[in-house]
């Protein structure tokens, strides 16, 4: 498939180092000379490795499946066209918990380089998923004719995901999105995630009811699985040190009102086959943008383009 609003590279003086960029057994890997460096798998255009300031900042399970079994447990899923298990009497409700997008194998697009500012440079990876590409048994399952560009862009000071859903077909169609990121801390116990506070979130440790965020920062002290609505986008979530305050990710959205905080706690991490070790849970928190508390409904011939920019500050 082609890539819409495809890039034009930037022409940068032959005498400075480029970004690398390599392609081998379904693995997409950059770098740029400044060390900054990512990895993607084509099965599911699963970010697994995003390294800044010379330290791995996602975390991956050591039980995860790597051979396209199984979604990858780490690192970014992509969660589409639907979030958590398919709702019953819904289009979506033939589907596998989480859709299909992390469960497919896409195509590389290709890449562009590019300058960031300040003479930073950038380098984005570009994939694919069509109708047309997905299993028999997902065509079957969601028979809508669409077209998804996942972009992965990764600078000197941040990693930026971003995703494009066309609907090619003549029928409209409803969709959910979710990037389910996995960032890897030190002690879950010392870290707070802020700007939050009075908004209103969904429990689901608590059969899913309505709660409203009274912390400024919010401690994790147990399994935790909370679905934060209505967000202003432009309004950075932060992922802090609580010892020294100091702001380890930051985290801006653009079309993606919803953020999910999820932490497994010890019981459910030994419960999951692919999670690992068991005490990994207080290496990781996820903190996931998405658009999953309604449906965005999509028109036929039209466009949706919703992302993420993670800053590291460590």
């Amino acid at each position: 498939m082609e890539r819409s609003k495809k890039p034009s590279a930037i022409g940068v003086g032959a005498s400075l180092p480029q970004p690398t960029v390599s392609a081998k057994h379904g693995i997409i890997e950059a770098s740029l000379p400044s060390g900054e460096s990512v990895a993607v798998y084509l099965y599911g255009a699963t970010v697994t490795s995003w390294k800044a300031n010379g330290q791995e900042q996602l975390f991956l399970s050591q039980k995860t499946h790597l051979d396209g079994s199984k979604p990858i447990r780490g690192g970014i899923p992509l969660v589409f066209p639907v979030f958590g298990p398919p709702p019953q009497n819904h289009v979506t409700s033939p589907l596998p918990q989480h859709g299909f997008a992390r469960n497919s194998t896409w195509e590389f697009l290709g890449k562009s380089s590019s300058e960031a500012g300040k003479g930073d440079l950038a380098v984005k990876l570009d994939f694919g998923l069509s109708h047309t590409m997905l299993s028999e048994e997902f065509r079957k399952a969601w028979p809508y004719e669409f077209g998804l560009v996942y972009s992965v862009t990764l600078t000197k000071g941040a990693l930026r995901t971003s995703l494009q859903v066309t609907n090619e077909g003549k029928e409209n169609f409803e969709f959910q999105v979710l990037m389910h990121t996995y960032l890897s801390v030190e002690d879950i116990s010392n870290i707070r995630v802020k700007n939050l506070e009075s908004k209103t979130y969904i429990d689901k440790t608590r059969n899913a009811t309505s709660h409203t965020e009274s912390s400024p920062a919010l401690a994790i002290t147990g399994e935790t699985d909370r679905v934060y609505q209505g967000l202003d986008p432009a309004t950075p979530i932060i992922v802090s040190s609580a010892s020294d305050d100091q702001p380890l990710f930051s985290i801006t959205r653009e079309a993606l009102t919803d953020i999910v905080v999820w932490n497994p706690w010890i019981e459910k991490a030994k419960g999951m086959a692919d999670f690992g070790p068991d005490e990994a849970y207080q290496n990781m928190i996820c903190v996931e943008a998405g658009s999953v508390s309604s449906w965005q409904t999509l028109e036929a011939g039209d466009s949706w383009e919703g992302g993420q920019s993670i800053k590291s500050r460590l």
